[in-house]
């Protein structure tokens, strides 16, 4: 069930990439999805966290959130 619930967390997270309007409002929103997600997966929170960061601060350079 946990699966799940990641997969959800992170299509609710690229559907909210779309709405930020600047690589630190990405990245706030991409930590807090990350953390999520780390703790559905019984993993991380931290790692959940940076990598979420990282991933939602350069979602607009790798073209998926234009």
């Amino acid at each position: 069930m946990g699966y799940f619930k990641a997969i959800g967390a992170v299509c609710a997270l690229a559907l909210l990439g779309g709405c930020m309007s600047n690589d630190g409002e990405r990245a706030l929103a991409g930590a807090a999805a990350g953390a999520v997600v780390a703790d559905v997966l019984d993993e991380s929170a931290l790692v959940g966290a940076a990598v979420g960061a990282a991933v939602g601060a350069t979602c607009d350079d790798m073209g998926v959130c234009n």
